[in-house]
């Protein structure tokens, strides 16, 4: 089997952002004490490698995040590329980024009722690194996000 070859510097963040549009649903890792838990996501809203995540207060995803914000998200699409976004996430109390991500996501707004609803909590994950891998290429690329 021939390995693929890596994708030209020139191309990677579109490839990993295209990625990223086709995967849709990332994996998302935590720790809990000492035990990593992962659970797939569904983002409210992806800005280049910044991704926003909802969750309610009273999840296991957001005791976990409150205790230790290290997180690392994984985008597999259907031909198994891989987007790993490593990075903290944090806490998104703006109010204007909060509204404008109510306003633009239905379900929050069938779920919750409202933007100010004490249960609706929204995360950024911020990345501190981004690493793409083709199927079986056995090595990631290091993604220049900046």
């Amino acid at each position: 089997m021939k390995l693929p070859t890596p994708v030209p510097e020139s191309d990677l963040k579109s490839t990993a952002l295209e990625t990223m549009r086709r995967a849709r649903f990332p994996m998302m890792a935590t720790v809990d004490d000492r035990q990593p838990r992962v659970r797939p996501v569904s983002p409210v809203r992806t800005d280049g490698f910044t991704v926003y995540i909802a969750s309610l207060r009273s999840s296991g995803k957001t005791a976990e995040l409150q205790a230790n914000g290290l997180t690392e998200l994984c985008y597999l699409s259907e031909d198994h590329d891989q987007v790993r976004i490593t990075g903290p996430a944090t806490p998104v109390t703006d109010p204007a980024v909060r509204q404008s991500i109510w306003d633009d996501n239905p379900l929050l707004r069938a779920y919750l009722g409202s933007v100010d609803n004490p249960e609706f909590l929204l995360y950024a994950v911020h990345p501190e690194r981004v690493r793409f891998m083709r199927e079986w290429a056995l090595e990631y690329q290091e993604v220049s996000f900046a």
